[in-house]
């Protein structure tokens, strides 16, 4: 276990699955009390133990059995079963994984991971996040807890009174952690100069949001976004913190609360229950718990941004799975964001996991990315492996150099207008490929690989 100084005091480590790699888990970057925006920690008293996970946002698997819950089920299974977690309130953790032998002035790049999960679920160590391998390929790696559902998510007047604006308050943790990371990362052996922020499906979406706020300039300088980066019209969201009001007044009554005081102290089971029940009544209330235009964080949304050109000028990749959530939107919605950047990668993954037919559903690339097919049930073949080490090996090249070709690698063409192939990942050779959208229709219909 190494002890190490930061600028907020000592802190020790532990080993992970990888040899030559030090584990930090469970660091607390910021402090908040309900519906109140992060402050960043900036000191400890004594050694911080940095041994052990820290707590997951709540959220709704924290008040049932979700392996008795049939939808769950799969997800469940795949990522979680066997695996304990403890949910609070108290839940703004990060974990680092660095090279062993790192100094001040190793200025090692850093890879920012922001987890998916519908911005109701999730956390940063579930068992496919568990020891990525980046670190033993020159690459710090960083995933972080943020608050959840109506924990991360409330829109309320008497907030915005009290504060001045009011919402977004898990897009906050998220980017006070990486500020965090920008104070202290240097420390670890990281560079706070290279820090490359990466997110799938809610995640990605995060990520698209932090790249158009004008309050995160300087906290990264390139992203990666899986299945959900971009933007499209049938899955923007132009909605402010006002048009919001309506809904989350209505949840603060059914959770027995007749004024804000009231509901800042009910249990968070009531408060999940109330927007649970109230969430149903409509679709227009099915992602009411998600980032809007607050006038400070975010100030328009993904379409209106990109279509004014206000987006950060950095590198990107992006891409989507064969059998992801609405693949007939998801990937050209990626490939339509990465050919109107200066320099951008796009990317399509269809291995067919082996264990089940599920074929490359979404979220499957994620084993591949963080290379943790080992803590994994499926029967994962060498190609699997295989096939991790290539895509680690571009992610990491293209967090190094905001390029991710390197030696012995296939050559990724960048994206742009008119050229129509993207790298395919997965059954058969890496290769350029062009994907077809009338294939990407029939795999949304028919639940079957484009190559099928």
């Amino acid at each position: 276990m190494k002890t190490i100084t930061i600028p907020c005091g000592e802190i020790k480590g532990t080993t992970c699955q990888w040899p030559g790699v030090t584990a930090y888990k469970g660091i607390r970057y910021a402090t908040a009390g309900r519906w109140e925006y992060p402050k960043e920690v900036t000191a400890w008293e004594g050694v911080y133990d940095a041994t052990e996970y820290g707590n997951c946002s709540y959220q709704p698997r924290a008040f049932y059995d979700e392996e008795t819950v049939i939808e769950k089920v799969f997800y469940y299974y795949e990522f979680r079963k066997g695996a304990t977690y403890t949910y609070s309130e108290d839940c703004l953790f990060l974990n680092i994984w660095v090279p062993e032998g790192t100094t001040p002035d190793s200025k090692l790049p850093v890879l920012f991971y922001i987890h998916g999960g519908g911005y109701t679920g999730g956390c940063g160590h579930e068992k496919h996040f568990d020891g990525p391998v980046w670190a033993s390929k020159g690459v710090i790696a960083v995933t972080c807890n943020y608050r959840l559902g109506p924990m991360g998510f409330m829109c309320l007047p008497g907030l915005k009174e009290r504060d001045g604006h009011t919402g977004n308050y898990g897009l906050y943790d998220q980017m006070t952690a990486m500020q965090w990371v920008q104070h202290n990362i240097a420390a670890f052996g990281g560079d706070p100069k290279q820090v490359t922020i990466m997110g799938q499906s809610a995640g990605a979406m995060s990520t698209m949001q932090h790249c158009i706020s004008p309050l995160t300039h300087g906290l990264f300088n390139k992203a990666v976004m899986s299945s959900g980066g971009g933007a499209h019209k049938l899955m923007d969201s132009a909605q402010t913190h006002e048009d919001r009001y309506e809904f989350w007044e209505r949840v603060v009554a059914e959770a027995g609360c007749k004024d804000l005081d009231e509901f800042l102290k009910v249990e968070p089971e009531k408060i999940f229950a109330a927007w649970q029940k109230l969430k149903k009544e409509s679709p227009k209330f099915a992602m009411v718990a998600s980032p809007c235009i607050d006038g400070e964080l975010l100030t328009k949304s993904p379409l209106t941004a990109l279509n004014d050109g206000d987006v950060k000028e950095i590198p990107y990749m992006l891409g989507a799975t064969s059998q992801d959530m609405m693949p007939f939107f998801i990937f050209p919605m990626a490939k339509d964001f990465c050919d109107k950047q200066r320099e951008a990668y796009c990317w399509f993954f269809d291995r067919q996991l082996p264990g089940d037919k599920n074929g490359a559903w979404h979220s499957s690339d994620l084993w591949y990315w963080f290379g943790t097919l080992k803590n994994g049930w499926r029967p994962f073949e060498q190609k699997d492996y295989d096939l991790s080490n290539v895509m680690s090996d571009y992610l990491c090249n293209f967090v190094k150099r905001g390029n991710p070709n390197g030696e012995g690698l296939v050559e990724w063409k960048a994206a742009k207008a008119g050229q129509k192939e993207v790298i395919r990942f997965g059954e058969g050779d890496i290769r350029m490929e062009k994907v077809c959208k009338l294939k990407l229709l029939w795999t949304t219909l028919t639940n079957k690989n484009v190559g099928e």
